[in-house]
């Protein structure tokens, strides 16, 4: 993912610049006056620094034709950055930044707005960025130094927890001139909010944000980008449009980039009614999260006529940790031990086999499938982290902390009674016990709780988990609300469980202080979605928050992962290393894809099989 608290592609959009996250400078003397560079690198070199285009694009490629996408549930609002209202998808598509993330390095980003930055790599307190002076609003107007001041003090002010989170290391962002923008930091170590933060997110008008920017609209905020918003049917579909205009379709990183004429999103109630609809060609481009699906859905007439196209595209990020969030601001999920027999629960094995046809893989590691996934026991440097932390953990997560981790596996042959029989002794070492055929938790209560959940496909996944906690004596309900209710609820941490997705980068940082941190867990719309308060996990964070090199990044990722298994927080899922991608053979891409992303914005439309795929639509 995955939980969505932004569209598909800002998901993509917002999780693709943390997966280009901590920047450092290109290759800053040790000791050097300020310097002024055009892009910015962690620890190498830009590779494409004086290349023509990205290599994963194709400066040659035909513009013309329309992305047919899918989205579910519905929307009111254009502005997916203020705190209320469920905003529509594609909206990035509108905006530009200042700084623009290559999808092939993880840790390396090149101009867009601003055309170069100055900084002191002794001095890491400030930055100046240097506006394009040609960079252009939709309305012809100049983008300037003081309309990055206006975004930002309304993302600081105004914006989404979490982005308020993420940007909490700016002092102020002062106004130089027209074209020069000096952010001001509260501290020197985090050389990540000096390079990365304040380059990622987009810039809209000065007047546009101090009259719009908390409006509850579908008029979106003027901005900078390649489309502008053409069509609205509420509730039903959002058309974009690509300006012939666009000032920045020269820039390095656009050459072959956003060739689509139109991006159209066609909203469904559920996947199920998605599904249907990409098969009579109502849309052309589908992401399949369901193993299901990616293997019995797609045997149709236009599959066997030969115009659908099926991908596995293998990236290089760590594979999303989907699992079950307990809320441990409730008392149920209070005790480690309770939350031990709510993992042991979960049969992988049967579900994988059954449901799954075995194309995923059990999640243990918050960065399953990277460098940064701790394996076995802790290495000397690993354990000279924890080992000044270990004393202010509770007995059971100390003693996981420093083991080789495994999760409990069955055969899948049957459910698993030797789990269920480890669970059942942990929830009465938890206090927890039975009385007339019903479990108790230790204050007296039922031990009952609710899954909340939006995506009805839901359901069939939890459904054999549901029935194990019922052989334990739990009384589980699932239930089922629309997007803008469940988002209202996840905002006010009013759930029992949900299911969530926590995507990570390559090189993470500040965005795990309000995925994890302790302060984000009392600050309603943060994506601590646990209520996690830990003390050894708030000291790893800001270590790797204030990392110098890759090493340390590495090395404080695993320490982190190591806690945050050990303290069961939540239940890990499932997940693969593939993205799937199916659509009707009119699209095409570059025969080299980007590592780390998909790269829809690179692909475009062949003329002469959208002609064929058209013949056989009006047949």
């Amino acid at each position: 993912m995955q939980i969505k608290l932004f569209s598909k592609r800002q998901n993509a959009c917002f999780a693709s610049t943390l997966m280009s996250a901590v920047l450092l400078s290109l290759a800053p003397s040790a000791y050097a006056d300020p310097i002024t560079v055009t892009a910015i690198g962690h620890n190498s070199e830009a590779r494409y620094i004086n290349a023509p285009y990205l290599p994963y694009a194709n400066p040659k490629a035909p513009k013309g034709g329309t992305l047919l996408l899918s989205a579910l549930g519905t929307f009111n609002s254009a502005n997916p950055w203020m705190t209320t209202g469920v905003a529509m998808n594609g909206t990035d598509y509108l905006y530009d930044t200042l700084l623009s993330g290559s999808l092939n390095e993880s840790f390396v980003m090149y101009p867009q707005l601003a055309e170069k930055v100055t900084y002191d790599p002794d001095d890491t307190s400030w930055i100046i960025y240097h506006i394009d002076p040609n960079a252009k609003f939709w309305d012809g107007s100049a983008v300037t130094s003081d309309d990055v001041q206006a975004t930002y003090d309304a993302y600081l002010n105004k914006g989404l927890m979490q982005v308020r989170s993420y940007l909490a290391a700016i002092d102020k962002v002062e106004v130089l001139d027209k074209y020069r923008v000096k952010f001001h930091f509260k501290s020197s170590d985090n050389k990540e909010v000096l390079l990365l933060t304040v380059g990622q997110f987009p810039i809209f008008k000065k007047a546009s944000v101090e009259k719009d920017f908390e409006k509850l609209s579908l008029t979106p905020l003027m901005g900078s980008g390649p489309y502008k918003l053409l069509n609205i049917e509420q509730g039903r579909s959002v058309t974009y449009k690509r300006d012939p205009n666009y000032w920045g379709r020269q820039l390095m990183v656009n050459k072959g980039r956003f060739n689509f004429d139109y991006i159209k999103y066609l909203y469904y109630g559920s996947d199920e009614i998605a599904l249907e609809g990409f098969k009579v060609g109502q849309y052309h481009f589908r992401q399949e999260s369901s193993a299901r699906k990616w293997t019995t859905a797609y045997d149709f007439g236009a599959a066997r006529a030969g115009l659908i196209k099926k991908e596995a595209i293998v990236t290089k990020n760590p594979v999303m940790m989907q699992a079950l969030v307990m809320n441990l601001r409730k008392d149920i999920f209070s005790d480690i031990q309770v939350r031990q027999a709510m993992t042991d629960a979960f049969d992988f094995e049967l579900m994988n086999k059954t449901l799954f046809y075995d194309q995923y893989e059990r999640l243990e590691s918050y960065f399953h499938g990277s460098e940064l996934a701790a394996t076995g026991v802790p290495d000397t440097e690993e354990y000279e982290v924890l080992k000044p932390l270990l004393p202010k953990l509770e007995p059971i997560q100390r003693q996981a902390t420093v083991a080789k981790w495994q999760l409990a596996k069955s055969d899948g042959k049957s459910y698993h009674r030797q789990a269920l029989l480890n669970a059942r002794q942990k929830l009465l070492q938890a206090g927890f016990y039975y009385q007339d055929m019903k479990l108790y938790q230790a204050n007296g209560k039922l031990a009952s709780f609710e899954i909340l959940i939006t995506d009805d496909k839901m359901s069939r996944v939890l459904l054999p988990y549901v029935r194990n906690l019922k052989k334990l004596g739990f009384t589980v309900s699932i239930r089922q609300v629309d997007t803008s209710q469940y988002l209202e609820r996840l905002r006010r941490f009013d759930y029992d469980m949900i299911v969530a997705g926590f995507p990570q980068s390559t090189s993470p940082g500040s965005e795990q202080s309000y995925m994890w941190g302790s302060a984000a867990a009392d600050e309603q719309g943060n994506q601590n979605y646990s209520g996690i308060k830990n003390e050894a996990i708030d000291t790893v964070i800001d270590k790797l928050i204030k990392a110098a090199n890759r090493e340390e990044i590495v090395l404080y990722t695993k320490v982190l992962d190591r806690l945050l298994r050990a303290g069961y927080y939540m239940v890990p899922m499932y997940g693969t290393t593939n993205t799937r991608v199916v659509y009707w053979d009119k699209y095409r891409h570059h025969k080299t894809l980007p590592d780390n992303a998909i790269g829809i914005d690179y692909w475009w439309v062949d003329k002469s099989a959208e002609s064929i795929v058209n013949k056989y639509l009006k047949r």
